[in-house]
């Protein structure tokens, strides 16, 4: 059988990208990409010639079979997303399953992800936290938030820039207006930027100063009852 490689590429700078993803990449029979433009803008950047297959969260239930038979047959795959790390947040899960319940190896390569420089660099507890990735958009979305006002642990979630205020101050107004956050943007990127403060406070910052780039939010847990629970 074949092996099933995850490579993460990078979130902003080329040079997050590792060498031995370059070499996976290259060595491949195929290569899964999320977008294939995208994608090829990657593979030209570190002349790989490998040939490349549409695999998005649109497509996957229909190509992951597929994919499973040609890893049985004894083919090296590479899946990609546009960035980061496929599964977290982009397609991958589905083929993963997969591939385990075939019994295929599936190894993932260790690399760019933008929630853990975000988490590191926020200021904020980042010896336990949880990951939350994009909140739902409408249904379950405030059922979600009243679940999370006890959370204790840093919690961690990506948002767009076009709903970054909204999804403040909806927070603002469930965890309170002085719980602590930090916002991080594009990064990896020229224009990195990391804003730290109150949810009031940021909550000001991006009205008079109108967010752009991918978002990353990581906000405080519940200090009150973590301080209530070590004390129990």
């Amino acid at each position: 059988m074949g092996i099933l490689y995850l490579v993460p590429t990078p979130v902003g700078n080329m040079e997050d990208m590792t060498m031995r993803a370059v070499r996976i990449l290259k060595e491949a029979d195929i290569v899964l990409a999320e977008d294939t433009r995208t994608s090829g803008n990657l593979l030209r950047h570190f002349d790989i010639q490998t040939h490349m297959m549409s695999h998005h969260k649109f497509n996957e239930h229909g190509t992951s079979a597929g994919v499973v038979e040609r890893l049985k047959a004894g083919q090296t795959i590479a899946l990609v997303s546009d960035a980061g790390t496929p599964g977290i947040s982009d397609p991958g899960f589905f083929l993963v399953r997969e591939a385990v319940a075939a019994g295929i190896e599936v190894q993932t390569l260790p690399g760019a992800t933008a929630f853990v420089p975000a988490l590191v660099s926020s200021g904020l507890p980042c010896d336990r936290f949880c990951f939350e990735g994009f909140l739902p958009q409408k249904k379950g979305r405030k059922t979600r938030l009243e679940q999370l006002s006890e959370e204790t642990r840093t919690m961690v979630f990506y948002e767009s820039p076009y709903r970054l205020v909204k999804t403040l101050e909806q927070f603002a107004a469930i965890f309170g207006d002085d719980r602590q956050v930090c916002v991080c943007r594009e990064i990896s990127k020229i224009h990195e930027e990391c804003v730290r403060g109150s949810l009031s406070e940021v909550v000001t910052h991006f009205k008079e100063k109108s967010p752009k780039g991918e978002i990353v939010i990581v906000l405080s847990g519940n200090i009150e009852k973590k301080v209530k629970l070590n004390k129990e």
